[in-house]
């Protein structure tokens, strides 16, 4: 079976298309373009801001010209993550989707379906002409995976929309009415290269097949981070082996847990065998911590060419001190909705970069503003100790959950309608666009609904292809059901 075999047809028709054009944060104008041509086949109003965001409306079906105007938004890019040994090139290759059981998944990348779905949907809506509702807004920002810039960006009176649909979330039969706020936290180390001595013995310690996951939605499972495990095992090598870091690398992007790191040292000939023996049982405590969350997981070592130069040794230990005790994880739990994460920080990155500089990305989230400036400075804290240079992104505010809101009020009652069943009213820790909005649009009632996705920034992202359809009636049932003004 194909993606293009499913149903509902429509909906799988549009997220078909939507995988086979490239578009990576930042890099967009491919899917711009994608979205321009749609528009222009389907007679459908269009407008595009300076940032890059699209608006597309359409009127009211006949007899519901009285409704108010709805806005159904998602972003338009996706996070770009592949497996060790996979070619593609997000810039300009398609995604390969695979059918497998009850869920659709790509061929060893990232599948997109956060939120390409949820563009599929609106493009659905929007070329279909069996469908009723109100007005129309649909919108398809930029940059939501890199920093929610698209949606910062949106200027007072480009949206005339009184409600939102947001269609970015990963539950069915979750509607969420919340989300976290978020701020980025980057550290910057200087290091003095020195020469490598032809007296060592230079290895690459590896640690991968860890499933990563969402630094938001899959924080609280306690997921393996590459970053943390590596910088583990060099504390405990430092204790009693000396060597020399050449070179590290960990993790890609602030909101991924980092699935992948990698070391190379050079150790004393002498010591080889017995730091291969302190690996060893240094994998299986990380195996058995492990082994129901991350049971793939592997730590490897092996030979490596001579590097010219080494890490000086005073930044290598402030380094391995200092990611060693950057939190990161769960930092506190909602005492306002039970099994909500309040709080949390995730160390991204660690990259290498010019100029003999490392910088460590961690991003920070809560629910509650000054808890998320308190748990981002705990973090610099930790760099500023090391003599780091830190700065903090400009952050993005939460969505404060509104019991009262009418459409949730309709959202529930239309889902009780169609299943028979209550829809869980949830609040979520990832980060949405939705409190982005409210800053410019304070009037907005919203909500976040959407398929069953799993594993999302990693190349395991998933959709449930069931929930697609259910998801889809609910839209469609709630649409219609809009009570008039």
């Amino acid at each position: 079976m194909k993606i293009t075999d499913l149903k509902p047809e429509i909906v799988w028709k549009f997220f078909h298309q939507v995988t086979q054009v490239p578009r990576p944060s930042k890099k967009e104008g491919k899917m711009i373009q994608f979205l321009e041509s749609f528009a222009k086949e389907y007679n459908i109003a269009i407008k595009k801001d300076a940032a890059g965001n699209i608006l597309m409306s359409k009127p009211a079906t006949p007899g519901m010209e009285n409704r108010p105007t709805v806005i159904l938004q998602s972003h338009m890019d996706m996070v770009c993550e592949k497996n060790n040994g996979t070619v593609h090139n997000f810039d300009k290759d398609p995604i390969e989707t695979v059918v497998e059981g009850n869920w659709l998944h790509a061929n060893g990348t990232t599948l997109g379906a956060d939120n390409g779905i949820g563009v599929a949907a609106e493009l659905a809506i929007l070329a279909s002409n069996d469908i009723e509702h109100g007005p129309v807004e649909c919108l398809f920002t930029v940059d939501e995976e890199t920093g929610l810039t698209g949606a910062k960006a949106i200027e007072k009176g480009f949206m005339t929309g009184e409600i939102l649909l947001n269609l970015d979330s990963e539950d069915e039969g979750e509607i969420f009415m919340g989300c976290a706020g978020g701020k980025d936290t980057q550290a910057v180390f200087h290091y003095h290269p020195q020469p490598t001595s032809p007296n060592m013995q230079y290895f690459r310690i590896d640690i991968k097949g860890l499933n990563g996951g969402h630094s938001g939605g899959e924080i609280h499972k306690g997921l393996g981070n590459a970053n943390k495990i590596l910088v583990r095992f060099l504390f405990l090598l430092k204790q009693k082996y000396p060597f020399v870091l050449c070179s590290i690398d960990g993790g890609n992007l602030r909101n991924a847990i980092a699935r992948e790191a990698h070391v190379v040292i050079g150790i004393r000939p002498e010591d080889k065998e017995n730091v291969r023996i302190m690996l060893n049982h240094f994998t299986a405590d990380i195996e058995n911590e492990l082994k129901h969350i991350d049971p793939k997981v592997q730590i490897t070592m092996e030979s490596a060419d001579r590097p010219e130069v080494h890490i000086d040794n005073t930044t290598t230990e402030k380094l391995i001190l200092a990611l060693h005790a950057c939190p990161h994880g769960v930092i506190g739990m909602s005492h306002d909705i039970e099994g909500l994460v309040e709080t949390s920080t995730n160390l991204a990155s660690v990259k290498m970069k010019e100029h003999n500089t490392i910088v460590i990305g961690t991003s920070q989230r809560s629910s509650i503003e000054s808890c998320k400036i308190a748990v981002a400075n705990q973090v610099a804290s930790t760099f500023l100790l090391a003599g780091a240079d830190v700065s903090h992104g400009d952050g993005y505010p939460g969505w404060a959950p509104n019991p009262d809101s009418k459409i949730l009020k309709v959202a529930q009652e239309t889902y009780k309608r169609l299943f028979n069943k209550d829809a869980k009213i949830m609040a979520i820790h990832a980060g949405l666009e939705c409190g982005l909005f409210l800053e410019k649009y304070p009037n907005l009632d919203m909500i976040s609904f959407g398929p069953t996705l799993r594993e999302v920034h990693s190349p395991n992202e998933r959709i449930q292809i069931d929930t697609v359809g259910l998801w889809w009636n609910h839209l469609v049932e709630l649409l219609k059901s809009i009570p008039a003004k």
